[in-house]
């Protein structure tokens, strides 16, 4: 009976950590198991017979980290040691074989560690090394197991089809507690790559999570039908002692969570570091396995059908509306003086904008934290808030922390910004952290929506330098941004009919949202700064001519209303709504723009 034919009608039950269970054994915590293919073969044997014996219907070779850099060999000893590997787990499997038949064998490959002295093809030639070895010992699966990606995956998936067709593939990824690989990626992505791969058996998720953590995750996602779907947690998370990491004997909760994981519609069941034989035990004890796999399959069909009641947003739906939507940004105070913010979100709120946007310390230089000011206008004043988020300020633990802390506080709306970088007077102070770009972000916050705010997610949009470089390569930036999940793009202040006609060109090549950036100049003085040192501002000299040094702030300011309204009305058949960015945060400029 092959895997495939096992699995039509059973769960099959894996076994557990080679690796922790030896170093308790042989009572080092440092010891290499691989290299005990060779010093050690008889307790390496009698893991695998424990294993087998607590139930466990598929043995993985003990050759999870045979590779050179580990082992500290060439290829020559490389190779000894794993098909040493092979011949324990074979010998193990036909002592047991007619005690506890159907069994089977995985050759087990762990990720081959790489640094900036290391080629990707060194390191692909010898994952293919160790997937022939295993070819030719004619094992019954190959297992890629504990990796953070599908980088070399895909290639060797058809490596190993066509030289063994029948042979079972299985491919499981570590995660954290948050569900992200070390490479980043999300469990939810990590599903929708697998799905789509063809000559892959089965997957799922091993090491760097326990239990508990992994089925919160699993109840999060929708489980593909067209491949079998794997479950190895840790048996918890291990604290040092005596310079040994230890992890606690948590047999009988662990076996309870895998009872609920199996629910869920999981096919493999197994364990990773720090479960040993008891376990497996405990699942064998615990777990149905003579559940027919259409149940299994009902079950996801059901977890897929489910239907989600995905709350309406207020800021998507003005921007579907096909009204203008009226933005417009206040830049948060230097210090804690916020009235006059305050005031000026309650005007706007009484002029009838639709949305107030809080810059995140434009410039780089502080000011009160964005979406704790955003907080306070939206309780204050219940306007529509955008908060802007920067990639410069936060790391990846900061930032994630920042968006849940948003979320519960009732922010669902964003303006994801790479930032500008700290200004170089205070570098040798303060640096930037730039984690991410604004690509980055919004991919991550695309994956909290789909892990977290499913019911209610996060809309977020870009900033668009409408002058940077060709407009092909703008379209084309965009264009990965809505790719991220982006549902709307604020442009810089437009100042010209060349900008309107780039924005014109931009809207037929991109289908999004694009609200106009207006920014009235108030002064002769504000036009040049403007012009002259802020970058991705285009400013044309015409404009700059229609100020006068020696111009009253009220006359300066109605020159700067004149030239906002005639960018509107140019701007009109294209815009889906306009971005008001104010001096000063002269909110007076609102009303004398739409004064008639």
């Amino acid at each position: 009976m092959s895997i495939h034919e096992y699995l039509n009608n059973y769960r099959l039950i894996l076994d557990g950590s080679m690796g922790t269970y030896f170093q308790a054994l042989v009572n080092k915590a440092d010891a290499l198991c691989e290299m005990g293919n060779i010093n050690m073969p008889e307790t390496i044997g009698r893991i695998h017979r424990e294993y087998i014996k607590a139930g466990a219907k598929l043995i993985r070779t003990n050759t999870f980290a045979a590779n050179k850099a580990v082992l500290k060999t060439d290829t020559e000893g490389q190779v000894r040691i794993i098909e040493a590997a092979c011949r324990i787990a074979k010998e193990a499997k036909n002592e047991k074989l007619s005690e506890f038949s159907p069994l089977w064998i995985a050759g087990n490959i762990g990720p081959i560690p790489e640094d900036a002295s290391t080629e990707e093809a060194d390191i692909l030639n010898e994952y293919k090394l160790q997937c022939d070895i295993f070819i030719r010992e004619k094992l019954d699966a190959i297992h890629f197991e504990t990796f953070s990606s599908l980088k070399y995956i895909l290639q060797l998936i058809p490596y190993i089809k066509e030289k063994k067709r029948d042979i079972f593939i299985l491919v499981s990824f570590s995660l954290d507690k948050n569900g992200y690989t070390g490479a980043g990626i999300s469990v939810s992505r990590l599903v929708e790559q697998v799905t789509e791969i063809d000559g892959l058996d089965a997957f799922g998720f091993n090491c760097g999570i326990g239990s508990g953590h992994l089925l919160k995750l699993l109840k999060r996602i929708t489980l593909p039908e067209n491949k079998y779907i794997y479950a190895a947690p840790n048996a918890g998370y291990p604290e040092a002692m005596q310079n040994r990491m230890v992890f606690m004997d948590n047999a009988e909760y662990f076996a309870e969570n895998i009872k609920l994981i199996a629910d869920i519609g999981i096919d493999m069941l197994g364990g990773c570091c720090g479960t040993t034989p008891e376990y497996i035990k405990g699942i064998v004890a615990n777990v149905s396995v003579e559940n027919p796999v259409i149940n299994r399959r009902d079950i996801r069909k059901k977890i897929k059908s489910q239907a989600l009641s995905i709350k309406k947003n207020p800021v998507e739906q003005l921007l579907n509306s096909g009204n203008k939507v009226i933005a417009v940004e206040l830049d948060p105070p230097y210090d804690s003086a916020v009235d006059k913010v305050m005031e000026c979100a309650h005007q706007l709120k009484s002029l009838g904008a639709d949305i107030i946007t809080i810059a995140d310390s434009p410039m780089g230089r502080s000011r009160v934290d964005s979406i704790l000011m955003s907080i306070k206008i939206a309780e204050d004043t219940g306007m529509n808030v955008v908060p802007h988020i920067c990639c410069r300020d936060r790391n990846m633990i900061s930032m994630r922390s920042t968006i849940l802390g948003a979320y519960i506080h009732g922010i669902r709306n964003l303006l994801i910004v790479t930032g500008d970088p700290v200004p170089q007077a205070n570098r040798t102070s303060t640096t930037g952290v730039f984690d991410y770009n604004s690509y980055q972000l919004m991919e991550y916050v695309k994956e909290m929506n789909k892990e977290h705010f499913i019911d209610d997610p996060i809309i977020y949009g870009g900033a668009l330098n409408h002058r940077r470089g060709k407009v092909e390569n703008i379209a084309k930036r965009m264009q990965g941004k809505i790719e991220q999940g982006a549902k709307f793009f604020l442009t810089q202040p437009i100042y010209s009919r060349e900008d309107a006609e780039r924005i014109r060109i931009l809207k037929e090549m991109v289908d999004t949202k694009i609200l106009c950036g207006i920014m009235p100049l108030v002064s002769y003085r504000n036009a040049n700064f403007i012009k002259n040192e802020i970058a991705g501002i285009y400013v044309p000299d015409e404009i700059i001519n229609r100020y006068d040094p020696d111009m009253t702030r009220e006359e300066a300011e109605n020159v700067g209303v004149s030239i906002a309204k005639e960018m509107i009305e140019l701007l009109d058949p294209i815009a889906d709504g306009y971005y008001f960015m104010l001096p000063f945060n002269r909110v007076s400029l609102i009303e004398k723009i739409f004064k008639n």
